[in-house]
């Protein structure tokens, strides 16, 4: 569906609204009503832009949390060429999910929509992204000299953004950012070698 700038702002208001909400609560217990109150739209525009209704709007709320994910990790994330750059990016990723604290939100609304076509894209897209992202820092640090060459970039990628996910499970269990911190610092030791 074309929009115009105002169809593709009402639409970008909902899913932030969406969003914000869904942050704040159990994405279960929301329903299209409350989306709808707390953007301000009637229930003719939520189906005018999600035809399918919750699961397609949770699905652009995915995609929206997913476009974060990364986004708040930049500049530092696109830029991994010396070592304060990664610790800059290790420490804006610690900051992320201390702010985010037990809450998850992709994590929720994945919950809400797994099943749903497209939602296994979504993670796998946010994931691939990740991954090239540090991928590419790793390659450039061993073209510098910073990184021994017998270091798997693909896999020490892997596993940073297995240890961030992993980090943050036990955040969402204990609280405490201390196991995202150790898998952080272990894997950048690693790459000091």
């Amino acid at each position: 569906m074309a929009l115009t700038a105002k169809g593709r702002a009402t639409r970008q208001r909902i899913v932030e609204g969406a969003a914000a909400h869904l942050r704040s609560d159990d994405p279960a217990g929301v329903t299209l009503d409350d989306i709808r109150a707390i953007t301000g739209t009637s229930k003719g525009q939520i189906f005018h832009y999600f035809p399918d209704g919750k699961e397609e709007l949770f699905l652009a709320v995915a995609r929206y949390e997913a476009d974060r994910v990364l986004d708040d990790q930049q500049p530092h994330l696109g830029a991994l060429t010396s070592w304060p750059a990664w610790e800059r990016w290790r420490d804006s990723v610690v900051a992320r999910y201390r702010a985010q604290g037990r809450s998850c939100p992709l994590g929720a609304l994945m919950s809400q929509v797994g099943s749903t076509p497209g939602a296994t894209e979504v993670v796998s897209t946010l994931v691939g992204q990740w991954e090239a992202h540090i991928r590419l820092g790793i390659a450039e640090m061993q073209a510098a000299g910073l990184v021994r060459a017998g270091v798997d970039a693909g896999r020490t990628a892997a596993a940073f953004i297995a240890g961030i996910q992993g980090g943050v499970q036990l955040l969402r269990t204990t609280g405490s950012v201390g196991h995202l911190e150790a898998a952080l610092d272990t894997l950048i030791d690693h790459l000091r070698g």
